[in-house]
């Protein structure tokens, strides 16, 4: 009789304030994409081609309307979400992420398949305190990335598996 194992959440969270990193980006990008959607909606408002449907010019504020409420909750709901949803957990042999946000994703990748550990933060994750952790391998697929980790957190798992990994490879030898 064969037994099925399940695949349970990665234990731990990124760190929580990876949700206000990740508000701030998201208003930052909204802001922008307003502003250029208000600019575009005025420049065919006064332009009134004749190519372009009455109505369809008459009603074009709607457009920014519409990608206010979409901004909105992209910037209210959409990071909360991210942060309940993203997990990794590190075990002796396997880093394991969970993303996604309507599909899943988990990933294992083994520890004895690292070849480079890269930890990065960019301005805004120096603001924050947080910082992001590329798990590579040679395979594309294989490769693993956790963002939103607390920036002493990625640094010290970076350090202990690259470690692991270097280990792991000379044994092999």
């Amino acid at each position: 009789m064969a037994t099925t194992t399940r695949l349970r959440p990665p234990t731990h969270r990124v760190s929580r304030k990876a949700v206000r990193l990740w508000t701030l980006q998201a208003a930052i990008g909204s802001a922008v994409t307003a502003a250029l959607l208000s600019a575009a909606v005025w420049a065919l408002r006064l332009a009134w081609w004749d190519w372009v449907p009455e109505w369809a010019l008459r009603n074009a504020w709607w457009l920014v309307v519409l990608y206010g409420v979409y901004a909105l909750a992209r910037v209210v709901i959409v990071p909360q979400w991210r942060y309940r949803v993203h997990r990794w957990e590190i075990t002796a042999d396997v880093v394991y992420t969970r993303s996604g946000w309507f599909s899943r994703q988990w990933q294992l990748v083994p520890v004895s398949r690292i070849q480079t550990v890269d930890h990065r933060q960019g301005w805004m994750e120096r603001m924050f305190g947080v910082a992001t952790l590329e798990v590579q391998t040679a395979s594309h697929a294989g490769s693993s990335t956790i963002e939103g980790l607390a920036a002493a957190d990625a640094q010290r798992i970076s350090e202990e598996l690259a470690q692991r990994a270097a280990e792991l490879r000379d044994d092999a030898t």
